[in-house]
């Protein structure tokens, strides 16, 4: 198991266990490693600067504990932000009907890698359906390398309805803004 999937099966029990969903890990860096962990809260509410604080306190004990990354690396936690990845089948799904781009690990039949339109979702489970300039395109979900949303007037209206009670996306969560703490960011060893 590479070290990537590695952090997600420590982290994501954890962060489930105090209430928040595992968005995206990601370590970066080359000198100055960088632990990335984006999380959301389960029961939909804004993630918020003590939430960020709190979950990282939990994971720093843990990576102490475990000490998965060899060497000195910095951890961040944050929440996905109103222009969040798409990371997990679920997301292409809840945001359905808002611009994305994705791009993909190879170039598809039209020979491109890189695509941008209209999220329709997802298609049988496996393909991501996306709606361009040059007409709805498929993609198959395991090709996807990278897929965010882009901030548009649609999407910061949706979010801001959410914030004000009148939720109009998926019950079970909510976009969150992008508040980052940067006092829960801590070097471990």
């Amino acid at each position: 198991m590479d070290l990537q999937r590695r952090l997600e099966a420590l982290i994501a029990p954890t962060l489930v266990s105090m209430g928040y969903d595992l968005v995206r890990v990601m370590l970066q860096g080359q000198n100055r490693l960088t632990l990335q962990v984006m999380a959301e809260p389960l029961d939909g509410r804004a993630m918020g600067v003590e939430d960020c604080a709190a979950v990282s306190r939990a994971l720093s004990a843990l990576l102490d504990v475990e000490d998965p990354i060899q060497g000195a690396y910095v951890l961040e936690v944050s929440s996905p932000g109103i222009d969040r990845p798409l990371t997990r089948p679920k997301d292409f799904s809840r945001w359905s009907g808002f611009d994305a781009r994705v791009e993909t690990d190879r170039p598809m039949d039209d020979g491109r890698k890189r695509f941008k339109g209209r999220l329709l979702g997802l298609d049988t489970e496996v393909l991501v359906a996306l709606s361009t300039d040059a007409g709805e395109v498929h993609l198959p979900l395991e090709a996807v390398k990278s897929a965010k949303l882009v901030l548009t007037d649609d999407l910061i209206a949706a979010v801001a309805r959410e914030a004000g009670g009148g939720r109009t996306r998926d019950e079970d969560a909510a976009p969150e803004d992008s508040a980052r703490d940067g006092g829960a960011d801590s070097p471990n060893a």
